[in-house]
């Protein structure tokens, strides 16, 4: 996967998770991970026809990536008897994806490229905070796989 050269990016523009960091329920992690997921792949699927080869490649490897994680954590969700519905946007992201469709050509590719930066650093935070307070011992080993 190629999840390690974008978490370390990320990692530089993020803070580690305090150590009194709420506790995350694994219903709660498999759900927001999944909504990440789903926006990755619904953000990417929305630029590949941009003109921009890059953006188009990037996309194409999201996509890629974003749906093996899908299937990684339902695994191991299942593993650990969590129930894992099919993963949905959050209203925020659904907000950002209705933006993405609104822009045009080289506007739009900007927009993604802000937008992933944005959804990789929740993300980054999202795996760390359940990798360090998680409840589930497959989807924690997961969290750690994805940091």
């Amino acid at each position: 996967m190629r999840f390690l050269p974008i978490a370390l990016i990320a990692a530089v523009a993020i803070p580690a998770v305090p150590a009194f960091a709420q506790t995350m329920t694994a219903p709660d992690y498999v759900k927001q991970a999944g909504a990440s997921d789903q926006f990755e792949i619904q953000s990417s699927k929305l630029v590949m026809t941009s003109k921009d080869p890059k953006i188009q490649q990037f996309a194409k490897q999201m996509v890629t990536d974003h749906t093996k994680s899908t299937a990684m954590v339902k695994a191991a969700a299942m593993k650990d008897h969590v129930k894992a519905g099919p993963p949905m946007l959050m209203p925020m992201q659904k907000d950002l994806i209705t933006q993405l469709k609104a822009a045009k050509g080289p506007a739009r590719d900007q927009l993604y490229v802000q937008q992933q930066m944005q959804s990789h650093q929740m993300a980054l935070q999202l795996q760390q905070t359940y990798s360090q307070s998680g409840d589930a011992t497959n989807l924690k080993m997961l969290s750690l796989i994805h940091i």
